[in-house]
């Protein structure tokens, strides 16, 4: 698959914003809370398996999802992934501001080579990563190596109709891209069934922000590291004459409302890690006669 996106320009725009994201991320945040939540169906809660002993959160961040699911399971050693250092950075300012019994534990790598043992991991956690991937059945087929059988995965990602608005608006003045292009909650399932992940739930929700106008909107999105990393963007400046049409274009598509809306589409998955030797897409076998279109959805 060829590349769509340029992760050293992912890099450095979550190198750059690493210092102010956690005051900038609150739609981020708040997602973060509800796939944390998901955690009350994990076996231990209930007495029919031990607490897990390593946990991994993948696209740490800052490090707030990492340190809450460390004072959740203290005997368990937790790991903090994420492709940008300053990020790492902030999480461990963040284990010295509140110590814990043992610290959480950070690795500065890439999702889609992880550098983790075969059958390593018992949670695998990932809030809002995936949608800087391009060929999710290859980080998913990765995910599925490091994790114990009967390991729990919670996930996380943006889905199609994510800033389609933004998407729209630069179309109209600019034919290079500026947004990335999402994963349907089809395709986001269906490369779960792919890599043999066992009984999937997928939910969506739709939230939209109102922003002032255009800057204010990429004011925050720079904040959030959530530039344009695209490989085939304009790697000049846009251009005010660009971006004014593209302003005057988002702004007469809006209706002429209070502030400008932002979609922001949200998919998040819960799947089982399946047994050791289970096939992936085997002819024959349950897994690969499975439809995408049949894995529940739950809308709010």
């Amino acid at each position: 698959m060829s590349a769509v996106f340029d992760h050293r320009q992912i890099r450095r725009a979550f190198s750059r914003a690493a210092p102010g994201y956690d005051a900038a991320a609150a739609l981020q945040r708040e997602i973060e809370a509800r796939l944390l939540d998901s955690l009350e169906f994990h076996p231990a809660k209930y007495g029919d398996k031990q607490p897990p002993q390593r946990v991994l959160d993948v696209g740490s961040g800052p490090g707030r999802a990492a340190a809450a699911m460390r004072r959740r399971w203290p005997r368990a050693q937790v790991l903090a992934l994420d492709l940008a250092l300053p990020m790492l950075h902030e999480a461990r300012s963040r284990d010295r501001w509140r110590p814990l019994r043992r610290g959480v534990e950070r690795v500065c790598a890439d999702v889609r080579a992880l550098p983790l043992a075969d059958n390593s991991i018992d949670v695998l956690f990932s809030n809002l990563c995936l949608q800087w991937v391009e060929d999710l059945p290859a980080v998913f087929a990765g995910f599925r190596r490091v994790m114990r059988p009967g390991g729990l995965l919670l996930l996380s990602t943006f889905g199609l109709d994510t800033l389609h608005e933004l998407r729209s608006a630069f179309a109209q003045a600019d034919a290079t891209p500026h947004v990335s292009p999402f994963a349907s909650i089809a395709l986001f399932g269906d490369a779960l069934m792919h890599a043999g992940f066992r009984d999937p739930v997928l939910d969506r929700d739709t939230t939209i922000t109102h922003y002032r106008d255009l800057p204010a909107l990429m004011r925050e999105l720079r904040a959030l590291g959530a530039t344009n990393a695209l490989q085939a963007r304009r790697h000049t400046l846009t251009g005010k004459a660009r971006f004014a049409r593209a302003a005057a274009a988002y702004a007469r598509d809006s209706g002429g409302g209070s502030g400008l809306p932002a979609t922001w589409e949200t998919i998040t998955a819960m799947a089982w890690a399946p047994p050791a030797g289970a096939p992936i897409r085997e002819g024959g076998a349950e897994i690969a006669r499975f439809p995408a279109a049949a894995i529940p959805i739950r809308r709010r």
